[in-house]
């Protein structure tokens, strides 16, 4: 089986709670997942100085899982659970939305002068999507050299080297770095597709030259990626069976139907239960804004 030229998709620039600027490069008009990843943000790098730093207030998800990964600074992640964790460069945090939860983030006080990071949410299979609510955190990720190349396995499995963290659907992300140019063939699985972006420097991939800003995307097919780059760069590779569901999204809310994503925003709206409450959070909790249809 071959693929065919991978599909170069350009990020877009937003902001994410107040002041933080991030470019979001999943979901966009030309693609809507990549298995069953349905979003990327690219946060930063940004100097927070002397302000505040990232603040995004309460707000709620259903039928998804969040992934927090950071290459500088500090999160604290505040949730309905009861859960309060924070992240620092190197490690994992993990919630799974299940038929509802709803959480805070937050530089704490006294927080490093740079954030830089990326934030994932992944589809959960409609079989799963309306079980109990959790949130793991992970400390430790597996780590290993390919051909000058460290892998640090965020979620799936690579080369034998397995992530700790829970998924409901077969597929993986990866952190790329190199220290020192590289030029190597990372394994694929020809039943996925891939996608993949740069977080720091410039990578070569086949004939494709990428930049922060921009996702390639690569069709099921292909078992080996071909990659050059010079020292210093940073890429995440992320990858799955082609999602055999079609999944509707509206603020922070992944369903199947209009009629679902409706009732959750008016749920929420409405101080509903089964959302629960954040604790702790220094500020208001976020409104839905109602869906156009």
């Amino acid at each position: 089986m071959t693929s065919s030229a991978p599909q170069r998709i350009a990020g877009k620039a937003t902001i994410l709670g107040v002041g933080m600027t991030i470019v979001r490069t999943l979901p966009t008009a030309r693609r809507r997942t990549i298995g069953a990843w349905c979003f990327l943000d690219h946060i930063g790098p940004v100097d927070l100085g002397t302000s505040h730093g990232m603040r995004v207030g309460p707000h709620p998800h259903i039928g998804l899982q969040t992934v927090t990964w950071l290459i500088e600074g500090e999160i604290l992640h505040r949730d309905s659970l009861g859960s309060l964790q924070l992240i620092r460069p190197g490690q994992l945090n993990l919630m799974t939305a299940g038929r509802g939860i709803s959480h805070s983030e937050e530089s704490p006080p006294e927080h490093p002068p740079g954030m830089h990071g990326v934030q994932f949410w992944i589809a959960t299979p409609d079989a799963d999507r309306h079980g109990e609510p959790a949130f793991a955190h992970h400390p430790e990720l597996p780590v290993f050299d390919h051909d000058g190349l460290q892998v640090t396995v965020l979620l799936g499995e690579q080369q034998g080297r397995k992530s700790p963290g829970r998924i409901f659907s077969p597929l993986l992300g990866l952190e790329l770095l190199a220290d020192a140019a590289v030029q190597t063939g990372l394994p694929l699985r020809a039943d996925f597709e891939y996608g993949i972006q740069v977080l720091e420097g410039s990578l070569t991939v086949g004939e494709e030259v990428l930049e922060p800003g921009t996702l390639l995307y690569m069709e099921p097919g292909s078992e080996l990626l071909a990659l050059q780059a010079d020292a210093g760069f940073r890429a995440i590779l992320i990858g799955g069976e082609p999602l055999q569901e079609q999944v509707l999204m509206w603020w922070n809310f992944v369903a199947r139907t209009q009629s679902e994503l409706t009732t959750a925003c008016k749920d929420w709206n409405a101080g509903a239960q089964y959302f629960g409450e954040v604790v702790g959070y220094p500020g208001d909790r976020l409104e839905s804004p109602m869906p156009p249809w």
